[in-house]
This record gives C-alpha cells, structure tokens and sequence, in this order.
C-alpha cells in the first residue's frame, strides 16, 4: 500500500489537528485526541501524531493516484488553516513509492 509522511514545523500542531480532523469529520469518519487523530477518506486515511513543534502526517492508501489526491487536500487545507504561519509541507514516500 502506498504511504507518505509529512512533518510538518508549527507553533500549534495539537490546533490544527484538531481543526483538520473536525472540519473532515463532518463528511468522513475521524477521531482525535490530544496527541493523535485520524481521518478515514473513502480513498484511505492520514494519521496525524503531535510532537513538540511538529505535527506529524501519515496518508495510507490503495494506490499512488490516491495518495497524490490524499496528500493535495490534507496539504491544501492544513495550509489554508495555518495561513498566518508559512508552513512547510513536504511529502516523503515509503520506499516502495516511485
């Protein structure tokens, strides 16, 4: 299955999981504490862990056009979320990735 991970520097990783997760939680299930959350997108799911400083995203799913469109949207909102700060999203692939 195809993954990728993004950590991402912030100021306020545990908010904008929260927010993340509520705002796809609406349409989609997902789930969230303080440290962790996960949404489930009929296509896969991301994960989220809180770390001092960062917030860690993981996107898992069936196939690499859906891992692109996963990450498009988590990326895509996280920066509208985030847009006083300049975050940085970089996605790593797993190494079966090409």
């Amino acid at each position: 299955m195809p993954t990728s991970e993004a950590r991402v520097s912030t100021e306020n990783p545990a908010v904008y999981m929260k927010q993340l997760c509520r705002h796809f939680g609406h349409r989609v299930p997902s789930e969230w504490t303080d440290e962790r959350g996960s949404i489930t997108f009929e296509t896969g799911t991301c994960t989220f862990a809180v770390e001092p400083g960062v917030l860690v995203l993981r996107v898992l799913t069936e196939t690499s056009e859906d891992l692109a469109r996963l990450e498009d949207v988590v990326g895509r909102h996280l920066e509208r979320f985030a847009h006083r700060e300049e975050l940085a999203i970089s996605w790593e692939r797993s190494s079966s990735e090409s």
